[in-house]
C-alpha cells in the first residue's frame, strides 16, 4: 500500500450505477459482487459492495485517497489481493471508503480508494470486514458483462 500517491490514469467509477454491485448472504459471512463493462469497473464495484456490507456508501465523504497497487498471476487472485488491500487500509488507517478508481493492465492493478476516517455514530458500521476469502472467488465475463466476486469474512 502506498499512501496518497494517486495513479495518473485511473478512470472514475460511477459508484451509484443501478445494478453495478450487490452483496449476497453466505452463512455467517457476506458475499460481494461487482459488475461492469470491463474488469476494472467490476473490481471497483466489488469494492463498493464491500463498503455496502459495512455501511451506507452514500454517507461516506471522499476526503482522502489511499493508493493501492497489486500484482497477481490471475484475475481472481488480483481481486482477492485488491479487496484485502482495501480491508487492510480500513483497519490500519481507520477509514471507510465510498468511491474507488481502478485500472487493470495484464496482471497489475493500480487503484485508489476515497474515503474518510470512520465516525462510528455517523457511519454506524454493521460489521467489521476481516478479509476476503477464496470462497466463491471469480473474476471474468458472464452474460455479456464482467463480474468480480468473493466471500468476505466478517
Amino acid at each position: 500500500m502506498m499512501p496518497e500517491t494517486p495513479p495518473d490514469t485511473c478512470p472514475p467509477v460511477a459508484a451509484w450505477s443501478a445494478g453495478a454491485w450487490e452483496t449476497f448472504p453466505h452463512g455467517a459471512d457476506v458475499g460481494v459482487r461487482g459488475f461492469g463493462p470491463d474488469l476494472s469497473q467490476a473490481f471497483a464495484n466489488a469494492a463498493m459492495a464491500l463498503t455496502a456490507a459495512i455501511t451506507d456508501p452514500e454517507g461516506v465523504a471522499p476526503r482522502q485517497a489511499v493508493a493501492v497497487e497489486r500484482q497477481a498471476p490471475s484475475p481472481e487472485l488480483l481481486l482477492y489481493d485488491w479487496l484485502n488491500a482495501i480491508i487492510e487500509a480500513m483497519a490500519v488507517e481507520g477509514m471507510v471508503f465510498g468511491r474507488y478508481e481502478v485500472r487493470i493492465e495484464g496482471d497489475r492493478l493500480v487503484g485508489r480508494a476515497f474515503g474518510e476516517p470512520v465516525d462510528v455514530r455517523r457511519h454506524a458500521p454493521a460489521v467489521e470486514a476481516k478479509g476476503a476469502t477464496l470462497t466463491e472467488l471469480k473474476a471474468g465475463r458472464e452474460n455479456g458483462r464482467w463480474v468480480a466476486q468473493c466471500v468476505v469474512d466478517v
